[in-house]
């Protein structure tokens, strides 16, 4: 009996760990896209021979250079020779994978969609990410369905959907280029997360780390050079840089990525996508805080069905723990029925 007790709690402990990590990692991605956006108006006023020098490529090539510091200096001891030899050519190529979307792709398009709309247009078309998220789950990962999860992110869904016709005057939105590559960075991220949950299950957090910022850098250098041209990097030494871009380094791709990793570990798919459904609320008060953004007449309306997504998302979690403390009580009460059982027996 004990020694099944001990075997629970520390599953149950690292779910609440996964859980509380994904919802501050949701929150420093919420505060993101407001910090770059402001970072980069710092730099349009701060110009060096006429060019704004903290564009959306210097902030993220060079956090991203910034972030292997600390990473190093934590994780260095799980790049053993053993730890190397362990992994088979699927794990280097979900690494690899997982380089390319969560550290190039993902941050490059939502990037562009930054510099051709408003935070609040890309955090908007970003609400097709939580229902996906649990459907993808479900469909390649072989996870649970969690249908109350499914239902809250449609609602959360629903509640970005308001915002967006309000605001137009109850036409649709116009997709522009903004729009289209924050569509596309959602995919991409969605992506990037399944592949993260497949690799982490099998692999050291700190080879995890280092070689997804790593090659993740090198891909999104080659390909904005390629895009660009190779003047595109010709300011990223400048000292205007280094100065500002500690903070997106320590607070996004540090503090961040660490949090969602150890959430994607740990946290069932269901909590994850809970978290997520607050985020556009929450990346739309922080925008107005920090950018001065107006977000309309229907941020009342459309942030109520978006809280009401958190209090469904919410009910369900808590359906589902006592439908599985249930089931561990009854688990507890059959043994201890088949252990009298055999004392009985034996003494008989």
């Amino acid at each position: 009996m004990s020694h099944a007790s001990t075997q629970i709690v520390p599953d149950a402990s690292k779910v609440m760990m996964g859980a509380t990590l994904a919802w501050v990692a949701v929150l420093i991605y919420a505060s993101s896209n407001s910090l770059v956006s402001l970072l980069a108006d710092i730099g349009s006023q701060n110009r060096v021979m006429g060019r704004n020098v903290i564009t959306y490529c210097n902030l993220l090539f060079v956090g991203s250079l910034m972030s292997m510091v600390p990473m190093v200096i934590m994780f260095w001891r799980d790049w053993t020779w053993d730890n190397l030899r362990a992994l088979t050519r699927k794990h280097w190529a979900i690494l690899t994978l997982s380089a390319f979307f969560s550290s190039a792709l993902t941050p490059g398009l939502f990037f562009y969609a930054l510099e051709h709309t408003t935070v609040t247009n890309v955090v908007l078309m970003g609400r097709i990410e939580p229902p996906l998220f649990v459907l993808a789950t479900w469909l390649f990962l072989r996870e649970e369905f969690e249908p109350w999860a499914f239902v809250a992110g449609l609602v959360a869904l629903c509640g970005a959907a308001v915002m967006i016709l309000m605001n137009n005057a109850g036409t649709m939105l116009d997709l522009g280029k903004g729009e289209i590559g924050a569509l596309l960075a959602t995919l991409s991220y969605i992506a990037s997360t399944l592949i993260a949950r497949t690799g982490l299950r099998g692999i050291p957090m700190g080879i995890f780390a280092i070689y997804r910022t790593a090659v993740g850098t090198t891909f999104y250098f080659f390909v904005a050079l390629y895009l660009f041209g190779p003047n595109h990097f010709m300011d990223v030494l400048h000292p205007v840089v280094w100065k500002w871009v500690w903070i997106y380094a320590v607070i996004v791709v540090i503090g961040g990525q660490f949090a969602w990793a150890l959430g994607l570990k740990y946290a069932r798919s269901g909590d994850v996508s809970l978290a997520t459904s607050f985020s556009p609320l929450a990346a739309i008060l922080i925008a107005m805080v920090m950018l001065g953004e107006d977000p309309g007449p229907g941020l009342i309306p459309g942030g109520a069905i978006i809280l009401l997504a958190v209090g469904i998302g919410q009910y369900g979690r808590m359906r589902r723990r006592h439908r599985e403390d249930s089931a561990m009580r009854k688990q507890a009460q059959e043994r201890a029925l088949e252990h009298e059982g055999e004392v009985n027996f034996k003494g008989a």
